[in-house]
């Protein structure tokens, strides 16, 4: 089971399972007990994020961004000539097998999954595309 949540929300080990926080910053001060695993590359980028705190881009436009951003081919990729990691593919695919085997939640500091990277996340993980 795939859950998304705020890492500020109380904790609860056995609904939350895996803990994931997937965000670019940690964040000041945060305990390392809130969350099991700091997956800065699953957030979207600072440029990305920044424009949409500003107004610069829509949501829609934001989630499309964000979506292509996962798939983007980094510095692996281009020092192999074979094998491509295609962006965050191998970790979406990871979530996606550790989610049908028990809970695992991914978090963030937004205190509502309406506007929140974390909830377009979930939808590409769940997706048959990773």
């Amino acid at each position: 089971m795939l859950r998304t949540k705020s890492v500020h929300e109380p904790i609860d080990t056995r609904a939350d399972g895996l803990r994931i926080l997937a965000t670019r910053f940690r964040g000041r001060y945060m305990p390392t007990s809130r969350y099991d695993v700091w997956m800065p590359s699953l957030g979207p980028s600072e440029r990305l994020l920044r424009s949409v705190t500003s107004g610069q881009l829509s949501w829609p436009t934001f989630a499309r961004e964000y979506r292509r951003e996962l798939f983007l081919a980094g510095g692996v990729d281009s020092r192999n000539r074979t094998i491509k990691n295609h962006g965050q593919k191998f970790a979406l695919r990871l979530i996606k097998t550790l989610a049908r085997k028990g809970p695992v939640t991914l978090m963030c500091h937004c205190e509502s999954d309406e506007r929140c990277h974390r909830s377009v996340l979930k939808k590409v993980i769940l997706s048959s595309r990773v």
